[in-house]
C-alpha cells in the first residue's frame, strides 16, 4: 500500500471517530451506541461505550469510542490498536490509575478495572472474537499479547458532555 493510500485511509477513520464520537456525545448517548462494522468484518449491530479517563502526560480528561462486551456484570473492552506492535494510548493513560468511568447508551458509570489472566483470559479472548471477530486477525498480527480490561461499575454518574 502507498503512503499516499494509508494517509488517506487514516484520514478517513480519524474523520469517522471523530463524527461518531460527537454524536454519541450529543446525543447523551440515545445516537452512535450501535454501529454498523460489517465493512471491516465485524457485525452490522456492534456496540460501542465511551470511556474516560486522565492522560497520564497531559493531565486533560479523554473520551475514546470503544467496542464493548458484557460478561458477568462486567464490561469487557480490547486494547487492540488494530493489532499494532504496540499498546493504544487509552490502555497506558489507565495503567496509571485504577478508576475510570464508562458510558453505555444513555447510562454512565463510575469504574473500577482489572486485567483476567490465565484460563479467565482466554474466555473472555474468545468471547471478545465473537463480538467483534477481527480482533483474531489483530492478535495474529502483532507479537504483544493483545490486554483485555474488565471493568465493574461503582456507581452511576451523569453521562459524559463534550470536552471543551
Amino acid at each position: 500500500m502507498s503512503d499516499e493510500s494509508y494517509l488517506e485511509i487514516a484520514k478517513a477513520r480519524r474523520n469517522w471517530k471523530t463524527e461518531h464520537l460527537d454524536r454519541y456525545l450529543r446525543s447523551g448517548g440515545a445516537e452512535g451506541h450501535i454501529v454498523d462494522v460489517s465493512d471491516i468484518g465485524g457485525h452490522k449491530f456492534n456496540t460501542t461505550l465511551l470511556l474516560r479517563y486522565v492522560g497520564r502526560k497531559s493531565g486533560r480528561t479523554i473520551i475514546t469510542p470503544l467496542n464493548y462486551g458484557d460478561i458477568g456484570g462486567e464490561v469487557v473492552v480490547v486494547a487492540s490498536k488494530g493489532g499494532a506492535d504496540h499498546h493504544p494510548a487509552w490502555y497506558l493513560n489507565i495503567k496509571e490509575s485504577r478508576e475510570l468511568a464508562f458510558q453505555i447508551a444513555t447510562q454512565a458509570f463510575r469504574a473500577v478495572w482489572r486485567e483476567p489472566r490465565g484460563e479467565e483470559r482466554s474466555r473472555v479472548w474468545d468471547f471478545m472474537v465473537s463480538v467483534f471477530p477481527p480482533y483474531r486477525n489483530y492478535q495474529a498480527s502483532t507479537t504483544r499479547e493483545i490486554p483485555l480490561v474488565m471493568m465493574m461499575p461503582i456507581e452511576p454518574i451523569e453521562v459524559f458532555k463534550a470536552i471543551p
